[in-house]
């Protein structure tokens, strides 16, 4: 009965989010879930954390474009001398390349290094870590974009969120900046409870602005891990609230031989639920359409 109940409940989620229009992130929300990560490059790499966020708000749209939910290109950086995959996009020009990252995080160290590696923006690493005007204004200056009005755009989205707060923690003058970083992590109300499925497979549930990133680094676990643990339909880093996200390997078989679906659902959606690998539900029903909906009252087999 437990197992039909948690069957039933996680299903109606799964059903449920399916038909719900993508969410639209705030520019307030796309800060909360990327300043971490802002930060850690800030102290990597010299960059203000607040121009790091005001930019990924400003050329992703808050995350929310075609080019970051598709390319998870969060900066709007163009193939130039790339060789990862590509998008082709209308920007300046028609049908321009703009690069192509497996996940945002990657999108955060790839903005980091192409600072780094242009000449033209050498001079901004001059300037203190707070002075974020002098670094808004330099981008513009160095060629970061076309339009007139960048560095006021930046200054007034750092100003409204007070983004400017962050850029202290990685002053030299604060000893504390690594005990931050940290604390400010320990201390997040994303903190989750670990159940463990009847398929003993440990799992977390999502909550509102959980990404893939802060589950990783919550559990100590590389981000490569969550994505090979979880079958969802891509490398997504902003997760539902409500998604089902494994901590473990999924079993290859369940106890129980075969599932009768009390909700329309998918072979992908029932690996979820059921905690199997998606490769071997699909192996044992004889199918390659992980997609394909699949009626109430159908019969799937679990081993």
């Amino acid at each position: 009965m437990k197992l039909i109940a948690l069957i039933i409940g996680f299903s109606a989620v799964l059903f449920a989010r399916a038909s719900e229009i993508e969410k639209q992130l705030s520019k307030k929300e796309y800060a909360e879930i990327w300043r971490i990560i802002a930060v850690q490059q800030m102290v990597q790499s010299k960059i203000p954390a607040s121009i790091t966020l005001a930019q990924g708000i400003l050329e992703s749209g808050s995350g929310n474009s075609e080019l970051a939910r598709k390319g998870n290109n969060h900066f709007g950086i163009k193939c130039h001398d790339w060789t990862g995959d590509k998008m082709y996009m209308d920007d300046d020009s028609k049908g321009e390349c703009f690069r192509v990252y497996a996940n945002a995080e990657q999108s955060y160290i790839d903005h980091s290094n192409f600072l780094l590696d242009k000449k033209r923006y050498s001079g901004l690493f001059q300037l203190e870590l707070t002075d974020y005007k002098g670094w808004a204004k330099g981008l513009k200056d160095a060629g970061y974009a076309t339009n007139p009005k960048y560095p006021e755009l930046l200054i007034a989205i750092i100003d409204e969120l007070k983004l400017y707060e962050l850029d202290a923690i990685g002053s030299p003058n604060n000893l504390n900046a690594p005990v931050l970083l940290v604390s400010n992590q320990k201390n997040s109300t994303q903190a989750h409870t670990i159940a463990k499925h009847e398929n003993k497979v440990n799992y977390i549930i999502a909550k509102k602005g959980d990404t893939f990133y802060r589950l990783s680094k919550e559990f100590g676990i590389g981000l490569w891990q969550l994505y090979k643990y979880n079958d969802f339909d891509s490398k997504k880093d902003i997760l539902e609230e409500g998604d089902i996200v494994y901590i473990q390997r999924k079993r290859n078989k369940s106890k129980n031989k075969v599932l009768k679906l009390t909700e329309s659902m998918s072979l992908r959606e029932v690996s979820q639920v059921q905690a199997l690998k998606l490769e071997s539900l699909l192996k044992y029903n004889d199918s390659t359409s992980p997609d394909v909906i699949l009626k109430k009252g159908e019969k799937v087999s679990l081993r």
